[in-house]
């Protein structure tokens, strides 16, 4: 029988018994093209670059004193560029108009902070890297504090490798007493500030640091961000009746503090998806309770004695204050509360 494609087709289920691999007919290559090769330029010219703003597929990457537009390069793959990542850049890097760079590779990265769009949301964002500090900036009035949502900066922090710190600002409308009880077993670093008085304590503490800032809107943050850095203009948003303010910030931007060092202000937040974070990525952050989890049986989730969790043993037996176990617990829940703060 003689398929459509003539005597030598080669249609499924209608090659002849008698046909061999000679044959077979061979397309010719394309004209102009090439093989294909897993290798990649080494771009051994590659200028550093640091990342301090992303917008709509174009990164601003700081090359000494001088903003330099770019975009991704084909090569990086899938991979994302985060404001506060060291890359390296090819191609025009004079930063003048119309001018257009290539990111060819990132530095590996030393902390990432991450977070998922809601619960059950299965993609992670990457929103900054190489930070040294996570500033949770929490009003102590108008709006009042979310303590399920300081609870998820935390874990957040702990998971990506952050020093965490709160931030109490509107001190001079409540006292910051109660929430910092709720904290004082984690020993974090703490520090307040009043809408009379210049954030100096804030100042100190992020100078000669690279440090991002997180916070729902309304908070006063970018009020802090303003008179961190003069010159940065973010917009100031108001609190409406409900106690909830309006989104100011659009997209993460990281800003020179005139001491020296980074402050990385974010949009405001009205919740943190934790979906990429286990229990185990936070009992690591526990020195003091994570060496009493290796008696525990396979698959614990470490929630409580009901699930004969060795963590409440340990704690018993001296190693750890039960105050550590029932903060590690409360923010063990952060990661599975239906509310986010």
């Amino acid at each position: 029988m003689v398929g459509l494609g003539g005597e030598h087709d080669l249609t499924p289920n209608r090659r002849g018994p008698d046909m061999d691999e000679d044959d077979v007919r061979v397309r010719p290559p394309r004209r102009g093209s090439r093989p294909r090769t897993k290798q990649r330029p080494s771009h051994f010219d590659a200028t550093s670059a640091f990342v301090v703003a992303v917008d709509r597929g174009r990164y601003s990457c700081l090359v000494d004193d001088v903003v330099v537009t770019a975009m991704r390069a084909r090569e990086l793959g899938r991979g994302a560029v985060v404001v506060g990542d060291r890359v390296g850049l090819v191609g025009d890097r004079s930063a003048a108009d119309g001018s257009l760079a290539r990111i060819v590779r990132i530095a590996p990265r030393t902390t990432m902070l991450r977070r998922t769009a809601d619960d059950d949301d299965p993609v992670e964002r990457a929103i900054v890297a190489n930070a040294e500090q996570l500033v949770i900036v929490t009003a102590l009035a108008n709006p009042p504090p979310r303590t399920g949502l300081i609870d998820r900066c935390l874990v957040a922090a702990y998971a990506g490798g952050l020093a965490p710190v709160l931030c109490l600002t509107k001190a001079d409308l409540a006292s910051p007493d109660d929430l910092l009880a709720r904290y004082s077993d984690l020993a974090l670093t703490a520090v307040t500030s009043r809408r009379d008085e210049p954030p100096t304590a804030l100042r100190q503490q992020l100078a000669g640091r690279i440090s991002v800032l997180v916070g729902h809107s309304g908070v006063g943050k970018s009020t802090l961000v303003n008179a961190l850095v003069p010159d940065a203009l973010r917009a100031v948003g108001v609190v409406n009746a409900i106690g909830r303010g309006r989104h100011t910030s659009s997209s993460a931007v990281a800003l020179a503090l005139p001491d020296g060092g980074w402050v990385i202000d974010t949009p405001g937040i009205r919740s943190f998806g934790l979906a990429h974070v286990g229990p185990a990525d936070l009992l690591a952050a526990f020195d003091d309770l994570a060496p009493g989890a290796e008696a525990c049986p396979r698959g614990c989730d470490h929630s409580g004695p009901e699930v004969e969790c060795a963590l409440d043993g340990w704690v018993a037996s001296g190693h750890a204050a039960p105050a550590r176990l029932e903060s590690y617990r409360r923010l063990l829940a952060a990661l599975t509360a239906s509310e986010h703060g």
